[in-house]
């Protein structure tokens, strides 16, 4: 019998580690990464013992542009080309911890930590005033930075910001917060959860092509960016909203109607909140500036050019 028990035993654990080396996904390197994710507009600067990947393009007025989790500077690609075309110098970064940037060398994935790496990137690069935009988590990190350091921004554009206190994560990034599976996310992490997160996003799925869901699940997987989105996703979700009736600047607020990850109450929670602010309400989801750019950069161009 106790043969029989450890036989069954041993069998357990061949299937699990079976699985687990069929399941595993390996880091990609990012040199391998940069011969598709970089181009002739990459350029890299160091902060604290990171090289950063950003884009500085166009000449005019100073533009900054912040991604949401999971995701990197490629994801402005069209409004860039359009803020351009309109007379914007657009600056635009992999975060710490996403993208070909990858992981912050001192671990640190806080809000205030971005707020003053964007601070450092901008002054770094002697700009000194600028209008701001961000999505998502981006978001989170303009409206932080904007009450930091408001002489510095003209205007703020929120896109389905982040930031406002909320009782649940979406669920591709509720597992990394529960104990053995975060560890588990860090080897095996299958593209049909980077397939079902972007389907998630999107509200028209017709607007999803082989080629993004590939350049999120490529990105994801670079090395030491699991292990940071983990450490992201265990920082606070809720910062100091308290203090959005501080900020002056004209705000214009875009939102997906459809936002499966951030409800479209917590829009007009941010329109209640800030004095100077504007709501656009769109049929879309998580990431309208990605899903529907013509309409939505038109109308940020429109707003900052009042």
């Amino acid at each position: 019998h106790r043969s029989h028990m450890g036989s069954c035993h041993y069998i357990t654990v061949v299937a699990v580690l079976v699985l687990a080396s069929l399941l595993y996904t390996p880091d990609i390197p990012v040199d391998v990464l940069k011969k598709t994710y970089v181009d002739q507009e990459s350029k890299f600067l160091d902060f604290n013992g990171s090289r950063v990947h950003y884009k500085l393009e166009g000449t005019g007025k100073d533009i900054v542009l912040i991604h949401g989790t999971s995701s990197s500077l490629h994801t402005w690609d069209a409004w860039t080309a359009e803020l351009v075309k309109n007379g914007y110098r657009v600056l635009r970064m992999d975060l710490l911890g996403f993208g070909i940037t990858g992981p912050s060398s001192q671990g640190n994935y806080t809000v205030p930590a971005y707020v003053d790496f964007i601070h450092y990137l901008t002054s770094k690069l002697e700009i000194q005033k600028f209008d701001l935009a961000g999505n998502s988590l981006g978001g989170f990190i303009c409206w932080e930075y904007a009450i930091a350091h408001p002489e510095r921004v003209d205007h703020l554009v929120l896109v389905d910001a982040a930031g406002l206190p909320s009782k649940d994560l979406p669920f591709p990034l509720s597992l990394a917060k529960i104990p053995i599976l975060d560890k588990i996310i860090e080897y095996i992490t299958p593209y049909w959860i980077f397939k079902r997160s972007i389907i998630d996003v999107y509200h028209d799925s017709s607007k999803i092509s082989n080629e993004l869901i590939q350049r999120y699940y490529e990105l994801g997987l670079r090395e030491g960016n699991r292990r940071a989105l983990v450490a992201r996703v265990k920082e606070r979700t809720s910062g100091n909203f308290d203090k959005l009736s501080e900020i002056t600047q004209p705000t214009l607020i875009l939102w997906g109607e459809f936002d499966r990850w951030i409800p479209l109450d917590k829009g007009y929670k941010f329109k209640e909140a800030i004095p100077n602010a504007e709501l656009i309400v769109y049929p879309a989801g998580h990431v309208p500036m990605e899903e529907i750019p013509e309409v939505t950069v038109a109308d940020t161009i429109a707003f900052l050019k009042k």
